[in-house]
């Protein structure tokens, strides 16, 4: 009976790292994203205030 109670833990507890893993790469892809956008916008207004000097 331990065993099986030892088991099923241990089961639980791969799921649950599974499931951190995910939530922490769909975090990092998020924060990844959100960073490259705001690396984009920041190209086009350095572009925008290149062009206002010429």
């Amino acid at each position: 009976m331990y065993l099986l109670e030892h088991e099923l833990a241990r089961s639980r507890m791969h799921e649950d790292q599974a499931h951190a893993e995910a939530a922490s790469r769909a975090r990092r892809l998020y924060v990844a994203r959100r960073a490259a956008r705001r690396a984009e916008r920041a190209v086009r207004r350095a572009a925008r205030a290149s062009a206002a000097v010429y």
